[in-house]
């Protein structure tokens, strides 16, 4: 697992940090509060004004470590990653300067809770976004989704587990620009480089007032959520999904 941090010359006031975990960037447990560390400390740095949250590999986010939950014969995993997906959904949300998402290839299940929490997205023309949770045998991050979508849109790609590609979200608003993949990092720094020059006190405070105002509360209702994961495994629903998981014809 690797999260990286770094703080290019030519955009001052911007930090970006890198999640690298092949194959596809679905974290483990240690991975999502890796992340939640590095998003945190990046908004506490007072020379940092703007973060911008992205991805080396195939694509963005896979979401959570299926195997990782299938090794497990008991629930202390499932317990520790939902409590690490929300450690980082509410690092991004909470983070004390603006988020830019950058966002290119599949961004999944834990990807969707990752951008539906950023304050700005730039994705690639080959992004797409959505919840296989239902094919996964686990339910969540519908908050972050409708954030993302109207209300039924949301609950259509949420009980079909279909996606929606960049372009679909810059017609609803949601996604700021759709650049070619070569030009997703540039295109993310022009605009984070943008936010940086604003006043970092000011900004702090914005990010916070914002937050403030918002209809939905995302940490309680996200937990909420997750709530429903846990009795499908109590169930024995979740594991005669999961255990599908990789064998669909």
């Amino acid at each position: 697992m690797t999260v990286s941090t770094a703080y290019p010359a030519d955009a001052e006031g911007v930090c970006v940090i890198t999640v690298d975990h092949p194959p596809v960037n679905a974290l483990p447990v240690q991975g999502w509060y890796e992340l939640a560390d590095a998003v945190r400390a990046g908004g506490r740095d007072p020379e940092v004004r703007c973060v911008i949250l992205t991805a080396a590999g195939r694509g963005f986010n896979a979401g959570v470590d299926i195997k990782e939950l299938q090794r497990d014969p008991g629930n202390a995993a499932l317990i520790a990653v939902n409590r690490g997906c929300a450690e980082a959904f509410d690092a991004v949300y909470a983070c004390e300067v603006p988020v830019v998402a950058a966002v290119r290839g599949f961004c999944l299940g834990g990807g969707i809770g990752l951008v539906g929490n950023a304050d700005a997205i730039v994705a690639s023309e080959d992004a797409v976004f959505g919840l296989p949770e239902l094919d996964r045998g686990a339910l969540g991050a519908a908050t972050h989704l409708a954030r993302l979508v109207p209300q039924h849109l949301m609950r259509t790609l949420y009980f079909t587990a279909r996606t929606v590609t960049a372009a679909e979200l810059l017609a609803h608003g949601s996604v700021w620009q759709v650049v070619p993949a070569a030009e997703l990092l540039e295109a993310a720094l022009e605009l984070a480089a943008e936010i940086a020059r604003k006043d970092g006190h000011l900004l702090r405070l914005a990010k916070a007032a914002l937050n403030g105002i918002d209809p939905v509360d995302v940490r309680r209702s996200y937990r909420f959520e997750q709530g429903f994961t846990f009795e499908a495994s109590l169930a024995g629903t979740a594991d005669r999904v999961r255990d599908t998981f990789g064998k669909e014809a």
